[in-house]
């Protein structure tokens, strides 16, 4: 039933829940799942960048051999 729904479809969906909700409810609902979408990129950016650091401090942990041990 749902592979139908063509850009007509869409179109009346899009109407009726504008009309349900009003636009300044929408629009704040939108802002805030930009402001949502933003704290997720914000989060992955920084937990990456830590993953590096710490994968940087555990590459220095071996011990270095001695070069003239003969």
């Amino acid at each position: 039933m749902l592979n139908n729904i063509g850009l007509p479809g869409l179109l009346l969906i899009a109407v009726v829940v504008l009309v349900l909700f009003g636009r300044g409810k929408i629009s704040s609902l939108m802002g805030e799942v930009g402001k949502g979408i933003t704290a997720f990129k914000k989060g992955v950016k920084e937990e990456t960048e830590e993953a590096k650091q710490s994968l940087e401090a555990a590459r220095d942990v071996t011990p270095e051999q001695e070069k003239d041990k003969a």
